[in-house]
């Protein structure tokens, strides 16, 4: 038989039953198979749900949608490092370290064992009208036409999967500060740019001039080294601190 057939993988993860629960540690040793990812790893603990002394136990919570990285739902901390499950490679991981260690992402609140609850980044998205506003009721005709060069700076910023791994590594991210993040920011940037979008630029600039905004940021870079989709995200909080400061300037002479 090959060698890998009775080779295993040691798995720690850290788990809480619900939000008010004691957070516990449980070790799984699962049969390895080559190319896995930690989603499927998950899916191997779901199908025998026994931890490493045989007691069985329960199946791993955890978010989970698109299985490619596009939908942003399964980020967690995999040996200490925010990443997204699906495209988190078993092999490569067993390449650094002997075990796997799975936690949830630290600066917010859990709501089972992986399953974390993000909706502050929505909530700030709304703080900062991250949408283009349309009057559906009636026809609106073609939209405004937009330069190919806008376009190519706009489309890094549309790839936002809202997976939150920006605020998780923000050293700024936190309940003192209550700093909006690295992907509000670059969403207020996107839509300021589209030609529809502008009309409530003036609005999104001035929540980011207030409590929480973009005066909060250090400038630490952690958001871009970690973000899987590779934004330009210091550009972006660079861009828009200027134009921050320019709205700031022009309310100051016009009140």
């Amino acid at each position: 038989m090959p060698a890998t057939a009775t080779r295993t993988i040691q798995v720690v993860i850290h788990r809480q039953a619900s939000p008010a629960a004691k957070p516990v540690i449980q070790r799984f040793e699962i049969p390895y198979r080559p190319n896995m990812n930690i989603t499927s790893l998950l899916g191997e603990i779901a199908l025998n749900p026994v931890d490493v002394t045989g007691a069985p136990t329960t199946p791993i919570t955890y978010d989970s949608n698109c299985l490619e990285e596009i939908c942003g739902s399964c980020a967690m901390l995999i040996n200490g490092k925010a990443m997204m499950a699906c495209s988190a490679l078993v092999d490569k991981l067993l390449a650094q370290h002997d075990t796997i260690t799975l936690a949830p992402l630290s600066k917010f609140p859990v709501v089972r064992d992986l399953a974390v609850d993000r909706s502050v980044l929505f909530e700030n998205l709304k703080a900062v009208k991250a949408w283009v506003p349309i009057d559906g009721s009636y026809n609106l005709g073609p939209g405004p036409r937009q330069q190919p060069q806008i376009q190519e700076q706009r489309y890094p910023l549309s790839n936002c999967i809202s997976c939150t791994i920006c605020m998780e590594v923000c050293p700024q991210f936190n309940d003192v500060t209550g700093f909006v993040g690295a992907a509000t920011i670059a969403q207020a940037r996107l839509f300021n740019m589209d030609p529809a979008g502008s009309v409530l630029k003036e609005d999104r600039l001035r929540a980011l001039a207030g409590d929480g905004g973009i005066q909060e940021c250090g400038f630490a870079q952690n958001c871009v080294q970690a973000c899987p989709k590779q934004l330009p995200l210091t550009e972006a909080i660079s861009d828009m601190g200027r134009d921050v400061f320019i709205q700031q300037v022009k309310d100051l002479f016009t009140r």
